[in-house]
């Protein structure tokens, strides 16, 4: 079932997508050779808890931190651990932020110091999806629209989407109506309508789209070892246009 929410509901969760957009702002500046994502995770946790906030994802269905930090061939859900991030290295940071009740979803990923010319239009082709993505979140628009204009110019690039991870709707709990693929047929899906909240996540890989499962059944990575990015914003969809919620400064 899918949730509307009202204008009061969808001003808190953007309160919630700020503060979560302040802490990427924050890791910009942090994230170098040298960082290991252990001191990522401990300075997520810390700063939601000085801001009055929660990471949500911690203890939801058994995963046990605040953020998902994926480096390189890891698609998405990777475990912080203490090797530290060279230069050249990728690293996504994912989390959900709870904020009075009140949820917001948004990866980013980062580039370690210098990173060849390669893994940076990699970073460019994928946050421009998002965007184009985003583009599609207006009322009228099905879901397949979305994920249509991310496929068609994720692969006009040479690079693959995943299809295992989807967006989703979001609301008072993390995963909600409708599921939001990143791939399909326009005019196809739920109809979008205002009022629905949602997460728009494209992974994108330099190989092939496939993942596998590491041992601790929560990573997910590139079967052929290549690249993975992944860009997310929570936006709320109204009569205006698409709203992001997890905007971030600069």
């Amino acid at each position: 079932m899918i949730v509307l929410k009202s204008k009061n509901e969808i001003e808190n969760m953007r309160k919630a997508g700020e503060l979560l957009a302040s802490v990427h702002e924050k890791l910009r500046e942090m994230i170098k050779p040298g960082v290991n994502t252990q001191q990522i995770e401990d300075f997520v946790e810390k700063y939601l808890k000085q801001h009055g906030a929660t990471a949500e994802q911690k203890g939801y269905q058994g995963y046990p931190y605040a953020t998902c930090a994926s480096v390189n061939d890891e698609i998405c859900h990777g475990f912080p651990s203490k090797k530290p991030l060279k230069e050249g290295d990728i690293v996504t940071i994912d989390m959900v932020v709870n904020l009075n009740g009140f949820l917001a979803d948004s990866a980013w990923t980062y580039p370690v110091g210098k990173v060849s010319d390669e893994v940076q239009d990699l970073l460019e082709v994928t946050e421009k999806s998002l965007y184009l993505g985003i583009e599609q979140a207006v009322v009228g628009n099905r879901v397949g629209d979305i994920g249509h204009a991310i496929q068609q110019y994720v692969e006009s690039k040479g690079y693959s989407v995943v299809r295992d991870f989807t967006g989703h709707g979001i609301g008072r709990t993390i995963h909600e109506d409708p599921y939001i693929p990143h791939y399909g047929l326009p005019g196809k899906g739920p109809r979008l309508k205002a009022g629905m909240v949602i997460t728009i996540e494209p992974m994108v890989n330099t190989g092939g789209w496939q993942a596998k499962m590491d041992d601790n059944d929560w990573t997910a990575r590139t079967v052929d070892g290549g690249l993975s990015a992944q860009y997310e914003h929570t936006l709320a969809i109204t009569e205006d246009g698409p709203i992001i919620l997890t905007k971030q400064k600069g």
